[in-house]
């Protein structure tokens, strides 16, 4: 296509290139229109230079899907099917598409030992990276082993013996927790616990049970919901004696501390297990609190106060607790109870607060 020359201007064109769909000429041709309008105007502004305008349609994207009858219709995608198909007239244009997208779905079959979920779960930042590797299935037929055994064996070939130790000793963590109702903030920080005391080797000849043991005694301590020694010991398989040995190892091991142990961390527990309403709760709290203030009680355990405490108090109440049920509750001996008693009865008019009502006067109150 030419243009008429007129005096001293000259506009000289190029021909389009035109590589795309079949509804390009429709954007040619407005190209054209622009570019003509365009060369008018120059007529007025410049009479000496010639100008070269080069214009250049826009190339299609070859590597876009689509259908060839409607390259502008979107696409429908099948992800059951792996399918793209044109929602104008149903052809599918691409198949086996592969979705590379998060996995948000999983569909495992508990029913069955085959996981088919194409993604596994996130990396344990506890682990050394075991939990990454590929693991074998077990083969089929009759000559294959045993399933377990032949899983067993697999792992163990591809998951070293420290990650393995941490493993077993996270699952005891978790089943202990869950056998006291622990939350889960509780269960990650003894799991850090163990890791940094596995990783120091400083308790070499210890089990690992009752390092995990200890561990989950000191996170409960660090995450302000105390438990006794004797309520760890009720669900693990390590005496009372060797938790605390570890549990004095871990501290100076990891050079940390944790709070001292007072009367009203146990106190609210205790009373809500024994079902004491909280009048009898509020009583026994300000109860042992005031006779570990005045001294009364000096060399007693927190548990043993907290549980004399609860024993006063219910029984100048209409809640009245037995020291068995309250022993029971507390993980502490009747004895124990009676002797912390004994200390406390003769100081009973300085240690309940003053808006107490009393369904049981002082002096009616059961002597040791």
């Amino acid at each position: 296509m030419s243009m008429p020359v007129n005096g001293k201007w000259k506009v000289l064109w190029l021909c389009f290139v035109v590589e795309g769909s079949r509804n390009s000429g429709k954007w040619n041709a407005f190209l054209i229109f622009i570019i003509f309008l365009f060369s008018l105007s120059l007529r007025f502004k410049s009479q000496t230079k010639p100008i070269i305008i080069i214009a250049m349609a826009s190339r299609y994207d070859t590597n876009k899907v689509c259908c060839s009858s409607h390259p502008d219709a979107p696409l429908i995608e099948d992800y059951r099917a792996g399918d793209q198909i044109c929602s104008e007239c149903g052809l599918v244009v691409g198949d086996r598409v592969i979705d590379v997208g998060s996995e948000w779905r999983t569909f495992s079959n508990d029913k069955s030992n085959v996981d088919p979920s194409r993604v596994g779960g996130p990396e344990n930042p506890l682990l050394g990276g075991s939990d990454l590797t590929t693991i074998i299935g077990p083969g089929r037929g009759d000559a294959s082993f045993d399933s377990f055994g032949v899983a067993r064996y697999q792992n163990r070939r591809t998951m070293n013996s420290s990650d393995r130790a941490l493993i077993n000793a996270f699952k005891e963590i978790n089943a202990m927790a869950d056998r006291i109702n622990l939350p889960r903030t509780i269960v990650d920080r003894a799991n850090n616990l163990f890791k940094q005391v596995h990783d120091g080797r400083n308790l070499k000849g210890r089990s690992n049970d009752a390092i995990a043991s200890a561990c989950l005694y000191i996170a409960c301590r660090q995450e302000g919901v105390p438990r006794t020694f004797k309520e760890i010991c009720a669900v693990s398989k390590i005496s009372k004696r060797e938790i605390g040995r570890c549990f004095k190892l871990i501290l100076k091991a990891l050079e940390t501390s944790v709070e001292l142990i007072t009367t009203g961390d146990f106190m609210s527990r205790f009373c809500s297990n024994l079902g004491l309403p909280n009048v009898v709760q509020r009583a026994a709290t300000h109860i042992a609190r005031k006779a570990v203030e005045l001294d009364i009680v000096p060399g007693r355990s927190p548990i043993s106060v907290a549980a004399a405490a609860i024993y006063m108090a219910s029984q100048a109440s209409e809640d009245k607790r037995s020291q068995k049920e309250i022993g029971d509750i507390a993980g502490v001996a009747d004895v124990t109870i009676r002797q912390s008693y004994k200390l406390m009865y003769p100081h009973a008019s300085n240690l309940f607060p003053q808006d107490f009502k009393f369904a049981t006067p002082i002096e009616n109150l059961p002597q040791m």
